[in-house]
């Protein structure tokens, strides 16, 4: 069994005084955060607000830029060229940066959102735009993909360090997908149903599949979504079982200091 494992979650997803989950019960929880910058959710005042509570808990941050999809909650495709997405993509982590700077914590990684990641899942051009603009903000910046996609392989060919990930909160498919929230059963609401199945995860590396056999899939960081109602039971379930297997919760990353 994997004896260390990174916990993130997607914070910082509100916008001007609309509010979504629970972000300072999270960050007791996580090792990484995923913070909102600007496109799907998130300002610049609740960008600083999660970055300087992620800070005052020692959580690794990243940026989550996705569709600039505030309505659809950036679960939406929005035909884009790939040079948009690119110029999109560079904007919005470029942004989390800036108030990263303000608040005295350093961006370490980039995680694309929703319909974003899923489409670069499976779309090489997609996938290689994220790359580039993650890039060119700082080749020191790490990607954190989907386990088994087409982002996991940009990452690697554009020289970021690249991590996979797997979420504790959603069901998959044998092809290795997520199962589109659209259909039943895609969302997993019991948190010790859900941490059985991260934990046997982790012993064997074989992820459970709604349509077939389980898929093999490699990760070193686990999500559970923050905008989901039972995110802080799901995630202290998860915390309180692993833990109790031996398993040390550790952010991917190292903290850093500074912006």
């Amino acid at each position: 069994m994997a004896r260390t494992i990174d916990l993130n979650s997607d914070l910082g997803e509100a916008f001007g005084d609309w509010r979504a989950g629970d972000d300072g019960a999270m960050l007791q929880l996580v090792t990484s955060a995923n913070i909102a910058c600007g496109g799907h959710a998130g300002d610049p005042d609740v960008m600083a607000r999660t970055l300087a509570l992620a800070r005052d808990n020692g959580v690794v941050v990243g940026a989550h830029p996705g569709y600039a999809d505030l309505s659809g909650f950036g679960r939406r495709v929005i035909p884009m060229e790939p040079s948009a997405i690119e110029r999109m993509v560079a904007a919005q982590i470029g942004a989390l940066c800036g108030v990263a700077a303000l608040v005295g914590i350093r961006v370490r990684y980039v995680k694309a959102h929703g319909a974003l990641a899923n489409l670069a899942a499976d779309e090489a051009q997609v996938a290689r735009a994220i790359a580039r603009a993650t890039r060119a903000i700082s080749p020191d910046l790490a990607l954190l993909a989907i386990a088994g996609t087409e982002l996991e392989v940009a990452g690697r060919d554009a020289g970021l360090e690249t991590h996979g990930e797997v979420f504790a909160d959603r069901a998959y498919l044998s092809s290795g997908r997520l199962v589109p929230r659209s259909r039943p059963g895609a969302l997993l609401h019991d948190p010790d149903g859900a941490a059985a199945r991260l934990l046997q995860f982790l012993d064997d590396g074989l992820m459970p599949t709604l349509d077939g056999p389980p898929v093999r899939l490699a990760a070193s960081s686990v999500c559970v979504h923050g905008d989901n109602p039972s995110a802080v039971a799901m995630a202290r379930s998860i915390r309180g079982r692993l833990e109790a297997a031996g398993i040390v919760l550790r952010a991917f990353l190292p903290v850093g200091d500074g912006a």
